[in-house]
């Protein structure tokens, strides 16, 4: 018999972490009065600007608790031992994680860890208690963290983006509505208003995220020029990020600040992509046999065949749709837009899995499970996984070359402008392969127990903050012979195992 999937593989990970909750503490005793400097910069006034890896967002949520831990602002700390001085977030009002507007709930509550049916930890959103930050409440004031949640590269230039009137179709952000200066600011000229002597600017993830968590469902817009032609899961064209970031670069310079640029990760060897098997269906010999002597089934198998005799398909084409089940772990049925049209021949565009994808996060809710409750109709078997729910290899080659071309421009304004550039892709692929050390244990991206990454599959913990603030310290150690110290990325905390849905 099949055995039902769901949230399986998650729990498995979960199951064996260890969660550690501390005070923050310094790696280097500070006892010893004047020992770190500025070098050449000044951290009197250190500014951040990006999108919500620079808000501090976790968990799926913007919460109070993963917000003081933003790498930015634990980097101020470090910094106030080298000069710098206060940095101000717009912080919200709980942990709840939630935003209102006008008292009606818009956005969703964090995710918590809670125990399902079958006695498997998973994700939840947490209800232990109600949101109370509404955005029409915005912040005033001074302001150094100008992380939004969701902001895409061309955003953070576009006037009206914190304008609350368009929010409700789409055309504003509410993360920013809650600190823009004005209905048609921009974030952008907020953040330079602010005069920084020192800023980070990290954008671009979301350029290809969006794409990349939706599996794919979305347009690579390399070669359009118009952004306001864009869907949200499109890829940027590269010339249009390279034109906004050179555009901020020169604002956030104007008065002389020295400062840091952050290129974009690898987006698919995050948990969200990981977690979940491309042979997430067991099956036992018999069932295997009776998914395999359903004629539909063999009529498409033996419709390949046909297909490649009359030169419509390649042989190997061919052998990579051909359905087969076995006993034991087996790839998943899915549809596939890549591949040659068939319908004449009346052949739907299937396939099976194979080790070149990568099945999204969210797609362990329906792997196995009987669609509109027909225990014969079982998606990834009987049934394909749709475009969601995997992002297959022409897609992912799609992410990498954009992501290649927006960090070969980051590289590239950061070389000119003469700022520190942070190779954040090269510091967090150690994260995903083997993990990197410190005096805890290991911080791995294994989902929920490797301690790096929230319970979305996407952003950092707290700790995974502390390593970003670490390796973008010595990116600007390195550039301006400064002497910030570094954190102890252990007394961070990872995921939190005592969190339960209410």
């Amino acid at each position: 018999m099949m055995k039902k999937i769901n949230l399986k593989y998650i729990g498995l990970f979960i199951a064996a972490a260890a969660i550690v909750s501390c005070e923050v503490e310094f790696d280097n005793p500070i006892d010893e009065a004047g020992v770190y400097t500025s070098g050449e910069a000044d951290f009197s006034n250190y500014v951040s600007v990006g999108n919500s890896l620079t808000s501090g967002y976790a968990d799926g949520a913007l919460y109070l608790d993963a917000q003081l831990k933003s790498f930015p602002a634990i980097m101020a700390g470090q910094m106030e031992l080298a000069g710098g001085g206060e940095f101000i977030q717009p912080l919200v009002n709980d942990n709840a994680g939630g935003l209102l507007a006008g008292g009606v709930q818009i956005t969703p509550n964090r995710f918590v860890l809670a125990v399902g049916a079958d006695g498997s930890p998973g994700p939840a959103v947490y209800t232990g208690e109600a949101p109370t930050t509404d955005i029409t409440n915005t912040f005033t004031g001074k302001l150094n963290n100008y992380g939004v949640p969701g902001a895409k590269s061309f955003h953070l230039g576009a006037p009206g983006y914190g304008n609350i009137a368009g929010v409700a179709t789409g055309q504003a952000n509410p993360y920013y509505v809650r600190f823009a200066s004005g209905a048609m600011s921009t974030v952008i000229g907020d953040a330079a208003t602010a005069n920084p002597s020192f800023f980070t600017l990290w954008i671009g993830n979301n350029d290809i995220l969006s794409f990349a968590t939706s599996g794919g469902v979305g347009v690579d817009q390399t070669g359009n020029f118009d952004p306001t032609t864009y869907g949200g899961n499109d890829i940027t064209d590269p010339n249009v990020f390279a034109g906004a970031v050179s555009q901020y670069v020169t604002a956030l310079t104007a008065n002389g600040a020295k400062g840091a640029l952050v290129n974009i990760p690898d987006v698919t060897s995050i948990p969200f992509f990981t977690t979940v098997p491309v042979n997430a269906i067991p099956l036992d010999a018999a069932t295997a046999a009776a998914v395999m002597s359903n004629p539909q089934i063999q009529q498409y198998n033996g419709g390949l065949q046909l297909a490649a005799g009359g030169g419509l398909i390649t042989p190997e084409e061919a052998a990579l749709r051909t359905i087969s089940f076995v006993e034991g772990q087996n790839y998943m049925l899915m549809e596939d837009e890549d591949l040659t049209d068939l319908s004449l021949l009346g052949l739907p565009n299937l396939r099976q899995t194979n080790d070149m994808d990568l099945i999204t996060f969210t797609s362990a809710t329906v792997i196995g499970t009987a669609v509109g409750g027909d225990p014969t109709m079982i998606r990834g078997v009987s049934v394909p996984l749709e475009d969601q729910n995997v992002l297959t290899s022409t897609e992912q080659a799609s992410i990498s070359a954009a992501q290649g071309a927006y960090n070969a421009t980051l590289e590239a304004l950061a070389a000119a402008n003469d700022l520190a550039f942070v190779d954040a892709r090269t510091a967090l692929s150690q994260v995903a392969n083997g993990g990197v050390s410190f005096n805890g244990g290991v911080l791995t991206s294994t989902y929920a127990s490797g301690g790096a990454f929230s319970l979305d599959g996407v952003h950092p913990t707290p700790r995974g903050y502390a390593l970003t603030a670490n390796f973008i310290i010595d990116a600007i150690n390195a550039q301006y012979n400064a002497s910030i110290p570094k954190v102890d990325i252990g007394t961070y905390r990872s995921v939190q195992t005592s969190d339960s849905v209410n």
